[in-house]
């Protein structure tokens, strides 16, 4: 992974003393991630320097602004990926749920310009973007009743709808972002994704806030004698093979090789160790399952899962997410994120069963803002783009 450096940019705001944006070193990022002010920001794992190591092909920046970046005196941050076009030395810059930034702030334009017009200068022709802010919550009891054929999440009243999602979202339509299709197909990232809130909840509210056939299936487990352990790096390729079978059955095909995993594994942990796990659900000595986690500040992610087409009766992953969500509640998380979900929700699509088996743990559908793009200033990076979103759709 390769960095690319660019002088400082400062916001010529009138009014405004200025927001000075630059590149930061790692170690800076980190502390302010880690400090109150950057804690409140709720970053993920995808705004985390270590990301930059995972994903090759891709240049990398850390940025930082505030009134002194150098000191460490930071507002936000952010990790922007750079992609070449090809035969131009243009790049495509992509902020995976980022930037890691204070959307309540009024002055938006007061962070965001320096640091559209600070990619413009590195050559970027257009940015993508995924702001942090929800945007509609549906809760799992609510959702259970309303299945139907053809049915959407977009059908169905939300059970509370975010007003600082809402409100971000008209502040960039103002400024000539464009949100990245209506469905998740429009995204890099899942568009709706699934929360378990653990803050404030004892085990034995996780416990009664599984549904029947959850408990059921968990006690069924236990019963069988499924074992949950955690592994390591070595266990890597049998995780890849049941993902291999996982994704043959359940028809999805996620395009990552071994090499990828064993990547981030090493990148996560090299950047804090446990930062990445990996949860083995064995019976008989057998793997039957294989989940893996991520930690963030108070914050879990259930990345990916895969598991073995015999034997499921045993329920090695029902047995797998409960023990998951045991250990995030006991490392303080406040929140258990299973990611994404489709948004159907018409059990006669195939894609539906994801959704079920997650509304079983009693927790509730987030829309995200999804990403947004926006080609930058100059009718050449205008043409780039048009010529960039026609690739993108023949790939």
């Amino acid at each position: 992974m390769s960095a690319l450096l660019v002088p400082p940019s400062r916001s010529p705001r009138a009014g405004n003393p200025g927001t000075v944006l630059r590149a930061i070193t790692p170690d800076t990022y980190r502390a302010f991630l880690a400090s109150p002010e950057g804690s409140a920001l709720g970053a993920g794992f995808l705004q985390c320097p270590s990301w930059a190591d995972v994903k090759d092909g891709w240049r990398s920046q850390l940025l930082g602004w505030g009134p002194d970046p150098e000191a460490g005196r930071l507002t936000g941050v952010a990790l922007v990926l750079l992609r070449q076009f090809p035969g131009t030395r243009k790049y495509f810059a992509y902020l995976p749920e980022g930037p890691v930034a204070d959307w309540t702030d009024p002055d938006v334009d007061g962070w965001l310009e320096p640091l559209l017009e600070h990619l413009r200068r590195a050559g970027a022709f257009a940015v993508r973007i995924g702001p942090s802010p929800a945007y509609r919550r549906w809760d799992a009891a609510y959702l259970k009743p309303l299945t139907g054929p053809g049915r959407r999440l977009a059908d169905v009243l939300a059970s509370e709808v975010d007003p600082l999602g809402t409100a971000v979202a008209e502040r960039l339509r103002a400024r000539d972002w464009r949100r990245c299709g209506e469905d998740k197909d429009g995204d890099a990232q899942p568009r709706h994704v699934f929360h378990v809130p653990l803050a404030g909840r004892s085990t034995e509210d996780l416990w009664s806030g599984l549904n029947q056939e959850w408990r059921r299936n968990v006690r069924r487990a236990q019963k069988e004698g499924v074992e949950v352990t955690v592994g390591s790096a070595a266990d890597l390729p049998e995780f890849y093979r049941l993902l291999g079978i996982t994704e043959q059955r359940d028809g999805f095909r996620l395009g990552r090789s071994l090499a990828y995993y064993e990547r981030q594994y090493a990148a996560l942990n090299a950047e804090q160790p446990g930062r990445m796990k990996l949860y083995l659900a064995r019976y008989r000595g057998e793997i039957l399952a294989a989940h893996t986690l991520i930690t963030v500040g108070r914050r879990c992610w259930y990345q990916t899962g895969a598991s073995a087409d015999h034997r499921r009766e045993v329920r090695p992953s029902n047995a797998l997410q409960w023990r998951m969500l045991l250990d995030a509640h006991a490392q303080g998380a406040d929140v258990y994120d299973m990611r994404g979900v489709p948004s159907t929700l018409d059990p006669d699509e195939r894609a539906y069963g994801l959704l079920r088996w997650k509304l079983g743990t009693g927790g509730h559908v987030v829309e995200t803002l999804g990403e947004w793009e926006k080609p930058l200033a100059g009718s050449a990076n205008h043409t780039l783009y048009r010529a960039f979103q026609a690739y993108l759709n023949r790939r």
